[in-house]
This record gives structure tokens, C-alpha cells and sequence, in this order.
């Protein structure tokens, strides 16, 4: 058999906890920033983690 090959997409999108778990960055920080408040951008920044339901589907991509 071959090697996995990961999806380049992925690996630019997702990162592998030590323990892991899957982070990710938040969506909606592209464009329209002036229609949300300070509070809302803030909280965009800070990245959180993939659910559950799509944690072995990013899993599968990255070739964990």
C-alpha cells in the first residue's frame, strides 16, 4: 500500500493538541468587521476546538 497522503487544506487549517484534541480557528473574521461589535471580534480571534461530530472526519484528512 502507499502512503497516507494528508490534505493540504487541512494541515493549514487544523493543529493537533498534545492530548489529541483538534483545534481550529473561528469562522467570520474575513470581511464585515465593522457590522460586529468589540466584544464579538474579540471572541473570534481566540481559536476553539472541532466537535465532536466532525472529529473523526478531520482526523481521517490529517491521517492521524
Amino acid at each position: 500500500m502507499p502512503k497516507m497522503k494528508t490534505h493540504s487544506s487541512a494541515k493549514k487549517r487544523f493543529k493537533v493538541t498534545g492530548s489529541g484534541k483538534i483545534k481550529r480557528f473561528q469562522a467570520y473574521t474575513s470581511h464585515m468587521m465593522r457590522n460586529k461589535s468589540k466584544k464579538a471580534k474579540t471572541r473570534l480571534v481566540k481559536s476553539t476546538l472541532v466537535s465532536d461530530a466532525d472529529h473523526s472526519r478531520i482526523k481521517r484528512l490529517l491521517c492521524v
